[in-house]
């Protein structure tokens, strides 16, 4: 991080609480579920579906992981009782990947189940490098036992046209793998990853074609006006029906372009991140990837 960023979290990490919420109640839904639910409801009403996401990350040990599933838990009934289009995703580590594997997996199983009953999809998230493998063992033993759960994967890593291949090697026979292309937020070291603008795009139309031709559901995660046309390209040639694919656009970022999409005919979903735990969840993602301080900046100083 440079000495200007650092400097940037640094005043932000000292802002009064009220002060914070404000320049970031465009990005994050707010505390409580019922929050979360007020702006997915007006989501919904403007045409687009949603993801209902808990901030948090490493959870604290055994006991925090197990917290979060039953947070997790309350939010997918008051979802479901609200009748809202949304699935929901959850973050590896805030359910305990850094304690173990095995937890990790019981509570995804757990909040895997949950969710079926509900008729809810969950989406497993991907975090930094350090992550992946454990990670992609946990979602292959989700897809042995349960129907409505997907991956996230990130066209900036080196692996993951090889991850693409090995899932659907994997893929069980009453399966369909459903994926959430992304091009990765965390910045990872050159010898494991693209870090050029071009490389990262190039290998994120190239990877969600790979996706496409092995019969996978690909959310197409972007804001990038000019990779998007590609991608539509792409989709016109291999005729993939609306089934298969949607583009997935963060809540407070470049809204205009989502009305875009769906005027031209594509389904398009907002991720709505929510949580007590949005301050320090901001924070930590603003010292992984100095980047979005333009953004933040930018937005404060608009506001």
């Amino acid at each position: 991080m440079s000495i200007l960023s650092d400097l940037i979290v640094r005043v932000l990490s000292t802002m009064p609480t009220p002060v914070m919420r404000y320049f970031s109640s465009k990005y994050i839904a707010g505390v409580t579920v019922e929050e979360a639910l007020e702006r997915l409801q007006s989501i919904n009403d403007e045409g687009f579906a949603g993801i209902l996401d808990i901030l948090g990350e490493d959870a604290d040990g055994e006991r925090g992981a197990r917290a979060a599933l039953e947070a997790y838990k309350v939010a997918c009934s008051k979802l479901a009782a609200s009748k809202l289009i949304s699935y929901v995703s959850a973050k590896p580590t805030h359910f305990g990947l850094r304690t173990g594997e095995d937890l990790c997996f019981e509570i995804y199983s757990a909040l895997a189940t949950h969710c079926q009953g509900l008729g809810q999809f969950l989406r497993v998230e991907m975090e930094d490098h350090t992550t992946t493998d454990g990670t992609l063992r946990v979602f292959n033993r989700l897809l042995q036992k349960h129907g409505n759960v997907g991956i996230v994967l990130q066209s900036r890593l080196f692996r993951n046209g090889s991850d693409i291949e090995a899932l659907l090697a994997k893929l069980p026979a009453d399966r369909t793998l459903n994926v959430r292309m992304v091009k990765g937020i965390y910045l990872e070291p050159s010898n494991i990853a693209h870090t050029s603008y071009e490389s990262i795009a190039r290998a994120y139309v190239d990877q969600s074609r790979q996706l496409f031709e092995g019969g996978a559901k690909v959310c197409l995660a972007t804001h990038d006006s000019q990779m998007a046309e590609e991608l539509v390209a792409l989709v016109s040639e291999l005729q993939i029906p609306k089934e298969r694919y949607e583009f997935q656009v963060l809540m407070g970022v470049l809204k205009p372009i989502w009305k875009v999409w769906l005027d031209a005919g594509h389904p398009v979903r907002v991720y709505v991140p929510f949580g007590p735990d949005w301050k320090a969840y901001s924070l930590r993602r603003l010292k992984k990837n100095p980047k979005l301080l333009t953004q933040i900046t930018l937005g404060i100083f608009r506001r």
